[in-house]
């Protein structure tokens, strides 16, 4: 390496909010044309340090910060992301922020338009200049180049795949004139495995143009594959900075937590379980992307019955469809009781509860405190957390069971947070994701679905949603269905694991089976009937 200076550095940069430290004299540099990852379980400080170096609102509306960042040896604080972009510093967010009625073009280009002149500037001024079409394209097919990814100029945001998107965002930021610093959140979570290679290829493109990178991602084998350089945060400290060179997952993972993790998982004794909890016959689902097209299946009492297959082969139609948030046909029944589909509130009144892969869009009130978003199912499905007055005429929420059920789901799933009041979209994505599981389990729901439980979150996250999923599935007979793309995170927990593939229950395998069988019936090869664990 040479000894040049550093483009970015961080000194000794300390916050808080509301008393709650949550960074604390983190520093590392960071050099020119070099990718560093960021890492670290939810709640470590990821977000917040990049809120502080990209000049969030929140940054400053909190009281601000301590410590010094410098951007090519000058110190910088930033008001506005405003100001960061105009320093060339981009960011590409989890979340998309395109406009889906624009070209991969227009959104490239968007809010730095090229245009030319005509007659009515002269009179009216630069409001009736006309787009220069031919030079936005070529603008952002020199962006789409620099990134060495294939996508079309003309395309509708609305009609791209999702990797598309994800490479737009990027040529977005890469079409700034002076841009020298990307920060990429999570880029490859909603990615196949394939687009994330293209991804992290157009990440060494990048880089070996000069632009230094900050990679954040839980996928760690990733951030192996592509960072030159690792910064690992615990609650909100720098406690590894290293090289990437020869550094494991499991290195990586034990910093993270302060722990051991055993990747391996758990695949305890086959279980002697009673008959079906839930039987379901014919099912089929019309899910975007999803499609269940003819399942039939069957989950013992007191069982965690797992459902795997690659991305969009129907796993995630299954338990969409059955607690009635697409349309659905077919037979399904509840404890011998027949459930009537296409009607979620018939789902949870028959004793079934939902966490969903979708935590913002479905599984939470956003702008609601987590008291409010914990108890709020119950409530209405129960009528818990209520008290009543004027036998029964009016009914208000309890206040004190609603803090004292959050207080208890904080503590058992840990959760960061500042207290049962504070509104669920201000907690990072996997404290959301076990704000989902808690209003679940408040439920006390006879069979459990859970799609995608640890997606977007940690390692040491995802250790803990998985134990608590065991311990209400053990010590409370919950009967759990549990739909993931981590196939060894069936195999850790799971009794069995069904393979979903186009739409069809491929096979069903107890989880110590070997993974060439997995593989097989991912393929849409038949291995064996199913083996009875």
């Amino acid at each position: 390496m040479s000894n040049e200076s550093p483009l970015l550095s961080f000194e000794g940069i300390t916050k808080d909010f509301y008393g709650t430290v949550v960074l604390k004299d983190v520093s590392f540099t960071l050099g020119r044309g070099r990718i560093l990852g960021l890492v670290g379980e939810n709640g470590a400080g990821k977000t917040t340090l990049m809120s502080v170096l990209f000049g969030m609102p929140v940054i400053s509306e909190t009281g601000g910060f301590s410590g010094t960042v410098k951007l090519d040896g000058q110190a910088v604080s930033f008001r506005t992301p405003f100001d960061a972009l105009d320093a060339g510093i981009g960011m590409v967010h989890q979340e998309f922020s395109l406009i889906p009625g624009f070209t991969t073009t227009e959104n490239i280009v968007l809010n730095r338009e090229s245009v030319k002149p005509n007659p009515a500037v002269e009179v009216f001024g630069e409001r009736m200049s006309v787009l220069d079409r031919p030079k936005m394209r070529a603008r952002a097919e020199s962006a789409i180049g620099r990134l060495g990814v294939k996508l079309d100029p003309d395309m509708l945001v609305s009609e791209m795949p999702v990797g598309h998107k994800q490479f737009t965002e990027i040529a977005r930021e890469i079409n700034r004139d002076n841009v020298r610093l990307l920060v990429l959140d999570e880029p490859t979570a909603v990615l196949t495995e394939s687009e994330a290679e293209v991804l992290l290829a157009a990440l060494r493109n990048l880089a070996a143009q000069g632009i230094s990178i900050i990679f954040i991602s839980h996928r760690l084998h990733e951030v192996l594959s592509v960072c030159d350089r690792i910064v690992t945060l615990r609650d909100g400290r720098v406690v590894k900075d290293t090289d990437a060179a020869g550094v494991t997952v499991a290195d990586v993972a034990s910093w993270m937590v302060g722990r051991d993790v055993d990747d391996a998982g758990r695949k305890g004794a086959a279980r002697d379980l009673p008959g079906a909890a839930l039987e379901v016959e014919n099912l089929w689902v019309d899910m975007p992307g999803e499609t269940v097209r003819n399942v039939s299946f069957s989950v013992r009492e007191g069982e965690i019955f797992g459902i795997g297959g690659l991305a969009g082969q129907g796993k995630l139609g299954i338990p969409n469809g059955i607690m009635g948030l697409y349309p659905a046909g077919g037979t399904v029944r509840l404890h011998g009781q027949a459930v009537t589909l296409d009607a979620p509130r018939a789902a949870l009144d028959a004793g079934m509860a939902f966490v969903s892969e979708d935590r913002r869009g479905v599984g939470l009130l956003l702008d609601e405190s987590l008291d409010w978003n914990i108890a709020f199912t119950a409530m209405q499905i129960k009528g818990e957390y209520l008290k009543t007055y004027l036998g029964g005429l009016v009914r208000l929420r309890d206040e004190k069971a609603m803090k004292a059920l959050t207080e208890e789901y904080v503590k058992l799933l840990d959760i960061k947070c500042t207290g049962p009041k504070q509104k669920a979209k201000e907690l990072s994505g996997g404290n959301q994701q076990k704000i989902c599981l808690a209003k679940a389990f408040a439920l006390r729901p006879s069979v459990l679905f859970v799609s995608e439980p640890t997606r977007g979150i940690d390692v040491g996250a995802k250790a803990l949603v998985l134990d608590n999923l065991r311990h209400y599935n053990r010590d409370f007979g919950t009967t759990i269905v549990m739909a993931s793309s981590e196939l060894e995170e069936l195999r850790s927990i799971c009794d069995r694991v069904a393979i979903v593939d186009e739409g069809r229950i491929a096979g069903i395998l107890p989880p110590g089976a070997p993974l060439s069988e997995f593989g097989l019936l991912m393929a849409g090869q038949k291995v064996s009937e199913e083996v009875q664990p």
